[in-house]
């Protein structure tokens, strides 16, 4: 539960559709018109953006009369009716921009009986989510407390400014079901609350292809509501073996390789059995409807069925918004879709292996995003390697920032995530040590004994997000 200053606080770049450039262009005149990385994520359907229109009432917690801040916080000086006209404005504007259906209800909710009939007017058509703005500290208990006991299951964010609520007037809200206070300075925080309801949304119409097994079924999750879409295993090989090289295909293989701090044990073959990859995995996620992929990969490798693991394919579509996860681990997939849509950057699933000598974690994978810092941003530096464990193929070494700040996290079952954080220490090369190509280790906060970490395949992300990641479990069940 977040109700001290902050403890809410958190916060897909929209891209232009070119797909008729594309249809009436050469692919390779494009890739050069276009920087490599745009062209490829729109050269195929299987878009990762969100879908959803979430629809969220707004409220207003205040007296109709001015004169009732006088010698109450949050002032005599707070104008109650611009400030409302000010939140207004700003959530529009908010809404607009996250493609959310604001519905505003202008009244003032100053007692019970406006409250109930605010209520009565919300049932005709509930919404998705509400926003309820603390605009006077002497209303939680005839107004704040009594709409959210009565207002239902809703998703609901009551947002105090400082100087509308003290700690007992919090307090109540702390066990309340769906409910997520955001007692904070500014007026900032309100983006990120909105994206959350936002997030909830997209999760419940996200879906996520899982590659593994000799059967096609789907399987809706519990409380989040993203869709598994399970497709067997011989999928992956049957696209592959199929698939002819193209021209964009060489382009990427050609832009890693160039973009890359250094290139160790891969050749040029490995590199297009890469890129061949990524097109691949694209594809599927087109013609099965989903947002992104995981692959019992693993497998694949192990009985020599495919060239090259598809750890540069996860690595572009990760750094895209989309979800790549390695070993069908439908946990780690469910967590990056989240990551990705709350917070606009991606994580890295990784292999937790504690150091007991220095109370360390590490944490090791094959596969890593590069755009840690947001999907905007420039990426990490990164050497290209083979896969560690069988030397075959292409694998990302992603160098990590030392002294950075890392959340993190790990969906435990859909009504459940496991959350901490720490902060980078050093990046360690394989070999002399052992493990997988991109290896990263952590000093962990309040952790006595790594050993205690939970968890498996957990996500390392850039960041303090412990108490975004709460505020959102609070509020998404």
């Amino acid at each position: 539960m977040c109700t001290h200053a902050h403890n809410c606080v958190g916060c897909l770049s929209s891209r232009v559709s070119r797909r008729g450039f594309l249809a009436t262009a050469g692919v390779s005149a494009a890739a050069m018109q276009m920087g490599l990385l745009e062209f490829t994520s729109t050269l195929l359907a299987g878009d990762t953006k969100p879908k959803s229109k979430p629809r969220v009432r707004l409220f207003f917690i205040r007296p109709k009369d001015q004169e009732k801040y006088w010698m109450s916080w949050p002032g005599n000086d707070y104008n109650a009716d611009k400030r409302q006209a000010e939140f207004t404005r700003r959530l529009k504007r908010i809404a607009r921009k996250l493609d959310i259906q604001l519905e505003v209800d202008p009244a003032a909710l100053e007692d019970a009986a406006t409250v109930d009939a605010a209520l009565e007017r919300m049932k005709q058509s509930p919404p998705d989510g509400i926003m309820v703005i603390q605009m006077h500290l002497s209303y939680w208990k005839v107004a704040t407390d009594h709409f959210l006991k009565k207002r239902g299951k809703i998703p609901t964010i009551v947002f105090s400014q400082l100087g509308t609520s003290f700690t007992g007037h919090l307090q109540t809200a702390r066990n309340l079901p769906n409910v997520c206070v955001a007692a904070t300075d500014g007026l900032d925080w309100l983006r990120h609350g909105m994206r959350m309801f936002k997030t909830m949304a997209d999760m419940q119409q996200s879906r996520l292809c899982i590659i593994t097994g000799d059967k096609t079924y789907d399987r809706k999750l519990d409380v989040i509501g993203t869709t598994l879409h399970y497709v067997p295993l011989n999928r992956w090989v049957d696209e592959l073996d199929k698939v002819e090289t193209t021209e964009e295909m060489r382009a990427l293989a050609s832009y890693y390789t160039k973009q890359a701090k250094d290139v160790r044990e891969p050749k040029p073959k490995d590199m297009l059995n890469a890129a061949k990859n990524y097109f691949v995995a694209k594809r599927i996620m087109a013609d099965e409807g989903c947002d992104g992929i995981s692959l019992n990969c693993l497998d694949l490798v192990r009985h020599r069925k495919v060239a090259c693991a598809p750890c540069i394919a996860w690595m572009k579509i990760n750094d895209e918004g989309g979800v790549g996860v390695c070993e069908a681990d439908w946990n780690a997939a469910i967590s990056m879709r989240l990551v990705s849509l709350l917070f606009e950057k991606p994580g890295f699933m990784q292999d937790p292996a504690p150091n007991t000598t220095k109370n360390t974690l590490m944490g090791a994978h094959c596969s890593c995003p590069t755009k840690l810092d947001g999907f905007n941003s420039e990426p990490e530096p990164f050497i290209l390697r083979n896969h560690h464990e069988s030397e075959t193929g292409v694998s990302p070494q992603v160098l990590w920032r030392k002294g950075q700040d890392v959340t993190v996290m790990e969906f435990d079952g859909p009504g459940k995530i496991i959350v901490g954080t720490g902060r980078v220490t050093r990046n360690f090369d394989t070999p002399p040590e052992g493990g997988c190509r991109t290896s990263v280790e952590l000093a962990m906060d309040n952790v006595s004994d790594v050993m205690d970490t939970k968890g498996f395949h957990q996500l390392f992300i850039y960041g303090k997000l412990y108490h975004d990641l709460r505020a959102y479990g609070k509020l998404a069940g």
